[in-house]
């Protein structure tokens, strides 16, 4: 398991935070039109094995601020700086992103943790913290949906939505 050793970005929004996962090489005109509008953009791995598929990430950047965790298929030269973890902080709420939930350190102090890896959405609290993995959003994988997600960082309360893209 591998930690952020970076402190922690503060960052204060008044618009959604756009959360994709598992593009896979493919960025869908869907996902950039639900996409837009967000003030932070958040990839959490499996952007793609070849090297132009760092234009996923120049694309999302050109919508919002990004970033971006390694997953298990980023293995092309632009993916090497990329971090196993990274967490950052957003209206207040502490956000650790990562790739496949099992490298998660429990000891994170964290609010939400944001993963990807299984293409299948998640969206629940275990006790006081968040788990949310916004779905596959790039090819799609069995029969499961192609989705990407939205957190609203309230004051209070976070609000959440898994988008289903169209196929």
């Amino acid at each position: 398991m591998t930690s952020c050793a970076k402190p922690e970005p503060l960052l204060t929004l008044d618009a959604p935070v756009g959360v994709i996962a598992d593009t896979h090489g493919l960025l869908r005109d869907e996902a950039l039109t639900y996409l837009t509008g967000c003030g932070l953009i958040l990839h959490l791995g499996d952007v793609g094995q070849k090297q132009e598929n760092q234009s996923i990430l120049d694309r999302l950047e050109q919508i919002a601020p990004l970033f971006v965790v390694k997953g298990n298929i980023d293995t092309a030269p632009w993916a090497e700086s990329l971090s196993l973890t990274h967490s950052l902080d957003v209206n207040g709420w502490r956000l650790h992103l990562v790739h496949r939930l099992i490298d998660f350190d429990e000891a994170t102090p964290c609010d939400v943790v944001l993963h990807g890896h299984s293409h299948k959405p998640r969206n629940e609290w275990q006790e006081d913290r968040l788990l949310f993995n916004p779905g596959a959003a790039g090819k799609r994988r069995f029969k499961l949906p192609i989705t990407l997600g939205k957190l609203w960082l309230e004051e209070h309360q976070i609000k959440r939505a898994i988008i289903h893209l169209p196929l």
